[in-house]
């Protein structure tokens, strides 16, 4: 049964609109659960042996550690985060530092040190497994500024190469055609893709504070215009080989895009679908270290696909100018 998207485009549109408004009011409204490379703060690496260790237990020793580590009576750690390394004997513990006014930098990096120390022998006290220090890695709070300033511009420069790219490679390709109606479809949907998945994490990551938005996350939203982008060209690269055929010359161009999307909307089903799979098994068996990665993965194929085959193909349709 082929769907008529362009009869039905408005209700996609309306639908994509309302997640993109509740992305965007999740973004002005929560507060960011920042990962220690966005604040500052401090990564332990610890090895153990002669027994298994509790992770429930190391984080209540790191939580009563946290309450230890004040300015002035204000405590500095702002959240800590406790995980096993899977299929290591290692656990690691990260700590994010706020940085209070007046404190000196002698002293802000005192306490990162005491605090490292005192969840070093708060471990070694335990009888039941042999814990030790591997790695310490002190992220400063400079390099979480940088990697917040540039993170945005980032984004926003591979959307704009990529629909550069897409407006160089369909140049000439159907007479009388601007590429660069592929290219602004692609902007769009590549923004809508990255608005969403970046929306609805912000909002997990409310919920579940152990979801951090960190160089990870950002990896991920890199990773959700690469998959989406692929997506996307499929349907527009069809559209642009039906227009090229003699039956379809005198078409209406709104059939001609339903056939084209009813024709590759099995493709990216199955596809999508693959993969999801894949980061849910991901998601739920593997390293707890990588589930906010992939969890930000979920949120951008679903959403990447929605938009390939409702969003991308709907808004050429009414952008060309070319409706007869």
């Amino acid at each position: 049964m082929k769907i008529d998207f362009i009869k039905s485009r408005f209700m996609y549109y309306g639908f994509a609109l309302f997640l993109v408004i509740l992305s965007i009011g999740a973004y002005l409204t929560l507060p960011l659960n920042l990962g220690i490379d966005m604040t500052g703060g401090v990564q332990a690496e610890y090895d153990y042996t002669a027994g298994q260790v509790d992770i429930g237990t190391i984080k209540t020793m790191v939580d009563e550690a946290k309450k230890d580590i004040v300015y002035n009576t204000t405590e500095v750690v702002n959240n800590v985060n406790v995980y096993k390394i899977s299929g290591e004997d290692k656990f690691v513990v990260e700590a994010g530092f706020s940085r209070l006014s007046g404190i000196s930098d002698k002293d802000f990096e005192g306490l990162k040190t005491k605090f490292k120390d005192d969840i070093t022998g708060r471990f070694a006290s335990l009888s039941s497994v042999k814990v030790t220090m591997s790695r310490y890695i002190n992220i400063g709070e400079s390099f979480g500024d940088y990697i917040k300033k540039t993170a945005y511009m980032t984004l926003a420069l591979v959307i704009i190469a990529i629909s550069l790219y897409i407006a160089y490679a369909f140049r000439g390709s159907i007479e009388g055609f601007t590429s660069f109606s592929f290219a602004s479809v692609t902007a769009i949907s590549l923004f809508h893709d990255l608005v969403i998945a970046f929306g609805l994490y912000i909002i997990a990551s409310y919920f579940f504070p152990e979801f951090k938005i960190d160089t990870f996350f950002i990896t991920a939203m890199l990773t959700v215009l690469g998959y989406s982008i692929n997506d996307t060209i499929v349907v527009m690269d069809r559209i642009r080989s039906n227009l090229r055929l003699p039956e379809n010359k005198k078409k209406d161009f709104g059939t001609v895009i339903n056939n084209s999307v009813n024709e590759t909307m099995t493709r990216s089903i199955y596809t999508s679908s693959t993969i999801f799979i894949v980061l849910i098994a991901m998601f739920f068996f593997g390293p707890d270290s990588i589930r906010g990665f992939i969890l930000a993965l979920l949120f951008g194929t679903v959403v990447g696909a929605y938009s390939s085959i409702a969003i991308a193909a709907p808004i050429l349709y009414d952008i060309s100018g070319k409706k007869n």
